[in-house]
């Protein structure tokens, strides 16, 4: 079964300024879901609306960052900022339940500023697992899927708390909740471990969602990099895999110049423009 594919508004289309521009250029260029992080300054009712013209999925959307001014991304693991985390998921999940979105990747957070990582780590899991469970709960109440995406400390964030997805993959078993899952960005996977295909037969029962972007530069599939992706979506398409595939890289040029990788997969596959079958033309 040929995979879907999600565009990442926040890092596609970025001559756009708004998503909802940014939303119905995707769809112009075949893509049948959407994602972003925090979708500050875009009212839900905007996003909904352009999603619904445009007949897209909003696929995925994550909690707030915090306060960006502090240097935050994410709360989840942070000690001391619980109730902060949980009015940012009370905001993530009613603007989610607005679009239509049916997963929330909720961001860990960063070791805070002055403080050693082995010295914090084990304050900072035990903070993680009781918000994650909350989470859960919350989540469980609106048939919602919670994400953890682990970020690697070696390019992106040095002081991102989740960085493995064998980190991950731990406290997932610790919290045992069956409707919070591992979003695998294979960018950062690839970066802290590689191992990719013997990593993604590992998680695969964990992974709620998948995003994609060369290494070491984040920009297309098929830019000069250490990724096969013609073999990676193989795999994933022989695993079974029915989750989306996001698109979370930085164009290189025109977004949609670039996306002739995505063309090729889907003539590949034979399929026409947006990944639908020809017969059903």
């Amino acid at each position: 079964m040929a995979l879907r594919f999600s565009a990442n508004l926040s890092w596609l289309f970025p001559e756009l300024p708004a998503l909802p521009a940014r939303l119905e250029a995707a769809a112009a260029a075949g893509f049948g879901a959407v994602e972003a992080a925090w979708p500050a300054g875009c009212p839900a009712q905007e996003l909904r609306a352009a999603a619904e013209r445009a007949r897209v999925q909003i696929a995925l959307l994550n909690t707030p960052p915090g306060d960006p001014e502090a240097g935050e991304l994410g709360l989840a693991a942070v000690p001391g900022r619980q109730a902060a985390f949980r009015q940012g998921l009370e905001a993530a999940v009613h603007y989610a339940r607005a679009v239509g979105c049916r997963r929330i990747h909720v961001m860990a957070g960063r070791v805070p500023l002055g403080t050693d990582r082995a010295a914090v780590a084990g304050e900072m899991e035990t903070t993680f697992i009781e918000n994650l469970k909350y989470t859960a709960d919350l989540l469980s109440q609106e048939d919602m899927i919670g994400l953890l995406e682990p970020i690697n400390s070696r390019i992106t964030d040095p002081r991102y708390y989740l960085n493995t997805p064998h980190q991950a993959a731990a406290i997932l078993e610790k919290v045992g909740r069956p409707n919070l899952k591992l979003q695998l960005d294979l960018f950062h996977c690839q970066i802290m471990d590689g191992n990719l295909s013997r990593n993604l037969e590992t998680y695969f029962p964990l992974i709620g969602h998948i995003q994609i972007a060369q290494v070491p530069g984040r920009h297309e599939p098929d830019s000069p990099g250490e990724l096969n992706f013609p073999y990676i979506f193989e795999l994933l398409e022989s695993l079974g895999y029915t989750g989306y595939v996001g698109c979370e890289y930085a164009p290189k040029g025109d977004t949609l110049e670039g996306l002739g990788w995505l063309r090729s997969y889907w003539e590949s596959r034979g399929l026409q423009h947006g990944g639908t079958s020809k017969a059903a033309k």
